[in-house]
């Protein structure tokens, strides 16, 4: 099955990775505050927008670090509303609206969660005829397509990098490149699996 792309978050734990058809020559790279989506070095020339973003940031809020996590150039805003004291649930919500789906040829959904330092954890998406934001307390997954409405997945991952791993390998089509958070007690820690 061809579900594109994913989040997987549960309370300790989540990941997201990049299916793709068409735009499979990506990687995910670590950057100073994020984790990038981005082409690879032998990747066609493209000007669409939905191939290049930040798919994950761990950010300063004022109760403690936070995990934000999705599908496109959305993620940036939840980080800065979230580090700007909003509560996780009103930073997906109005992210996800103000940005919508992605106006492609499939009205994509955009997808996206949220781990709190306190063990909150929340899943959103937003289709053409719906906006969902839930708290998830057990792993729970939503996709851009067939499984564009949260459900309750297997994830027995305790760490970033089997996290990403993980989801990763699942049995999805088209798998490119994924990336795991988890909390620690130190704070998060973050991974990335590229297929290499």
């Amino acid at each position: 099955m061809y579900v594109g792309r994913f989040v997987v978050v549960g309370p300790e734990v989540g990941a997201y990775r990049v299916s793709s058809r068409s735009f499979p020559n990506r990687k995910i790279t670590a950057r100073e505050d994020a984790l990038t989506v981005g082409p690879t070095e032998d990747a066609p020339e493209t000007d669409n927008p939905y191939v290049s973003y930040n798919c994950l940031r761990v950010v300063e809020t004022p109760t403690g670090e936070t995990a934000a996590f999705g599908n496109g150039s959305h993620v940036d805003p939840i980080a800065e509303k979230l580090e700007s004291g909003y509560p996780a649930r009103d930073a997906l919500a109005e992210s996800l609206l103000a940005l919508d789906y992605e106006k492609d040829d499939y009205n994509t959904p955009r997808i996206a969660a949220t781990i709190g330092g306190d063990g909150e954890a929340l899943i959103g998406t937003v289709r053409k005829d719906a906006l969902l934001v839930e708290t998830v307390e057990e792993p729970t997954l939503v996709a851009t397509y067939e499984k564009d409405s949260p459900e309750t997945i297997d994830l027995t991952a305790e760490s970033a990098d089997a996290a990403a791993s993980e989801v990763y390998d699942l049995e999805f089509e088209h798998a490119v490149c994924a990336a795991g958070v988890a909390r620690t007690d130190d704070g998060f820690e973050t991974a990335i699996e590229n297929g290499d």
